[in-house]
């Protein structure tokens, strides 16, 4: 599975970017779960990797900032009892960790005042539900 990792239309980290390592996984497998390295740890250097953008660097280093180590974004998957499988899970949760953080920001919403007509909707509703509450109310001196 040494193919290129595509994150974006614009970004695409190369196989040579991503390291993997292999340990034994915890959970289910049996006999099996002794002898079978299938947890996958994919590594991929955001900090000094050439393949991510001088711009989108930065705002990718803000945004996993709480994730990174040394610059080194690392994924670990253990949840399947295959390799194969948790390697092709570790990649598409790394994917998508890298888009979410490449994305770029909202835009800002500019505050805007309501207009003369919605104010004096607004008023008018308030006159008309006050109105009704005043016709609820009881006189105490009726005989």
């Amino acid at each position: 599975m040494a193919e290129d990792l595509v994150v974006t239309r614009t970004l695409v980290v190369p196989a040579r970017d991503l390291s993997e390592r292999f340990s034994r996984s915890s959970g289910p497998g049996g006999q099996g779960v002794n002898t079978t390295d299938s947890r996958v740890e994919l590594s991929f250097d955001v900090a000094r990797s050439p393949s991510v953008p001088e711009h989108m660097r930065y705002r990718m280093l803000c945004r996993l900032r709480g994730r990174l180590t040394d610059g080194v974004l690392t994924v670990t998957a253990s949840e399947h009892r295959a390799q194969l499988q948790n390697r092709a899970a570790a990649r598409e949760r790394m994917a998508a960790l890298l888009r979410a953080a490449a994305a770029a920001p909202a835009p800002i919403r500019r505050p805007t005042k309501p207009t003369r007509g919605s104010k004096e909707r607004r008023i008018a509703e308030k006159k008309r539900r006050g109105a009704t509450k005043q016709g609820r109310r009881g006189s105490w001196d009726a005989n």
